[in-house]
């Protein structure tokens, strides 16, 4: 059972002298402080394996977003530190992928010239010819090669979020960080795009690392789910927020949006989430 499994292990392994942290991202005992003596959370620390998709869940304020920024290199963490690949992150880079809830797609410009962009910035040697293979080869993987010649303003939400999650993807970056890409789409375009995400995830082996609010879609794609309190004032002082819990998802990973309420051990997981974000989500 995960619940026991996460007893077993702790929140962090136990070191011996001089060893280090073993990962493809490590964080290190990670805090920010926007005032003084007061930091959103302290001590976050955890690692991730190449390959892994990990979610992170908590409520507004609890400095998800603050957490994938400092390791999109888009902000600075007031002490701590992030290593990616055996290398400090200390500002953005084309090795990491990033969609936000907002497309950010520049309106002026087709969607392949959107994904051409980034295509030419990473492989600024590319010919024209292998440039263009690469706008289509991900074009079609997110299912959009009818409109690659359409501007923003003649898409829907979810296709301008498709065309994100397509330029994030086309330039090979060595991770991924999504900030709620589906929390402004409607569910049935936020079931389509989870689907062609976890089949692009499973063909490129792609590391991810996601902030969600759905407990489902957090379910369906993680490997593993990490569970954020928020800070609180307490009897005793002020109390930062922080990574509460680790739970490694224990369902099959070729898991589907259709089959997984009917998996053993999913409403055992899904409780327990909830249960966190009703009850326990405040630093203690």
């Amino acid at each position: 059972m995960w619940s026991e499994a996460r007893t077993e292990a702790p929140l962090l392994p136990p070191k011996t002298k001089g060893s280090a942290m073993q990962g493809f991202l490590k964080i290190e005992k990670l805090s920010k402080a926007f005032v003084a003596n007061k930091p959103v959370f302290e001590d976050v620390s955890f690692t991730l394996d190449k390959g892994e998709f990990v979610c992170i869940i908590g409520h507004s304020g609890c400095g998800k977003t603050t957490v994938l920024n400092v390791l999109a290199g888009l902000d600075t963490a007031t002490s701590g530190h992030v290593f990616m690949d055996g290398r400090e992150v200390v500002g953005p880079s084309l090795e990491r992928g990033v969609v936000f809830q907002g497309h950010a797609l520049m309106p002026w410009l087709t969607v392949r010239q959107n994904i051409q962009f980034a295509v030419k910035s990473r492989q600024p040697d590319w010919s024209r010819a292998e440039v263009m293979a690469q706008v289509e080869k991900y074009v079609a993987m997110v299912g959009l090669s009818p409109a690659i010649d359409k501007k923003p303003s003649q898409l829907s939400g979810g296709m301008k979020q498709r065309v994100g999650i397509a330029r994030a993807f086309c330039i090979s970056p060595k991770m991924l960080l999504l900030d709620e890409p589906f929390g402004a789409l409607d569910a049935l375009t936020r079931g389509t795009i989870q689907d062609q995400l976890l089949k692009i995830v499973r063909q490129t082996q792609q590391t991810v690392f996601m902030i969600t609010h759905d407990v489902d879609e957090a379910i369906l794609l993680a490997d593993r789910i990490l569970l954020m309190s928020n800070g609180t004032e307490t009897d005793a002082g002020y109390k930062p927020g922080g990574i509460a819990e680790v739970v490694v998802n224990p369902l099959p990973r070729e898991r589907t949006r259709a089959g997984l309420h009917h998996l053993d051990g999913y409403y055992e997981l899904r409780n327990h989430i909830v249960d966190f974000l009703v009850s326990r989500a405040t630093a203690h």
